[in-house]
């Protein structure tokens, strides 16, 4: 059997695999030989150019294997007879490490101290803080979990909403459903988004959403740029009603003239949520438990929610 990976650092992360042969390319150029015997596809962790429309000419493929924890970027580009899964629980750590980095770094005012720093300025200044606050986060899968399990030791009043309502798991007493949000978005200081992109989730945070908000609550968007209409938020944010601390933006990379750069209240990350050094040993166990699996005719691991 044979296999393609994206680069030699995620193949170093898989190791040998007996009776498996490995190719090494992202989908750009030409084909190196064994390319056209791969029938498990890894992506790359971010696509670029053409590369998605590559995917689409692999006819011989049987599955696709992304590293990401989105994957509706994907979904057009799968040839006919192909499977997708998306990498579950790989950066659920990381992707909630980065959700509470921005809550912390816009709560206690850290870009103003950065910018007085590089004025050389002892700047300080009333900060509202994480403690006592109310937080809602929409979106309650594997990484909605992961946040909720890190926001809970800050003495917070952590709330969730998911696609339809359910009773506690033991983390959360009661699942909201999405149904709910319009109302729930009154009452929090702080809302995190950590969906997927579905037709039902672009543009879920909208002028009326963001109108819903209580004056000065804090938006955190971990989830895809398109969930959020730009336009409104930096409208929002702009006449100071809200603010905001985005890991990811629409469009994406933000040009370097985009209005959402100077717009007052709002800290940007570049989608660097799952950047960390945690990536490659998590890929590299992830990806043998999934050719594994392939290869038994087991379920693949997969999460779209």
């Amino acid at each position: 059997m044979w296999i393609c990976l994206p680069n030699e650092e995620i193949a170093r992360s898989l190791g040998p695999i007996e009776d498996v042969d490995v190719v090494v390319w992202d989908l750009d150029g030409e084909p190196p030989a064994g390319v056209a015997q791969a029938e498990f596809l890894v992506g790359p962790q971010f696509f670029r150019g053409g590369q998605l429309q590559t995917l689409r000419t692999l006819g011989q493929l049987r599955h696709v294997q992304l590293v990401s924890a989105g994957f509706e970027h994907a979904l057009p580009f799968v040839p006919p007879g192909a499977t997708l899964s998306n990498a579950p629980g790989v950066h659920d750590a990381a992707t909630a490490e980065m959700a509470l980095t921005l809550i912390l770094a816009a709560q206690r005012n850290i870009p103003d101290y950065v910018d007085a720093q590089r004025r050389g300025r002892w700047e300080s200044s009333l900060s509202p803080g994480l403690a006592d606050r109310r937080v809602l986060v929409v979106g309650y899968g594997h990484i909605g979990r992961a946040i909720v399990r890190r926001l809970q030791p800050f003495e917070v009043d952590v709330s969730v909403v998911a696609s339809r309502a359910r009773g506690g798991d033991g983390l959360i007493d009661r699942v909201h459903g999405i149904e709910e949000l319009p109302d729930l978005l009154f009452g929090a200081d702080i809302v995190i988004l950590i969906v997927p992109l579905t037709p039902a989730t672009e543009h879920l945070i909208d002028s009326d959403a963001l109108a819903r908000m209580r004056p000065g609550a804090l938006l955190v968007n971990v989830a895809r740029g398109k969930v959020v209409d730009t336009d409104a938020l930096i409208e929002a944010c702009g006449s100071h009603r809200v603010r905001a601390a985005l890991d990811v933006t629409e469009p994406e990379p933000l040009p370097q003239d985009h209005p959402l750069f100077a717009t007052p209240g709002v800290f940007i990350a570049p989608h660097a949520g799952g950047n960390t050094d945690a990536f490659l040993p998590r890929i590299g166990r992830f990806l043998r438990q999934q050719v594994d699996a392939y290869r038994a005719g087991s379920p693949i691991s997969v999460q779209n929610g």
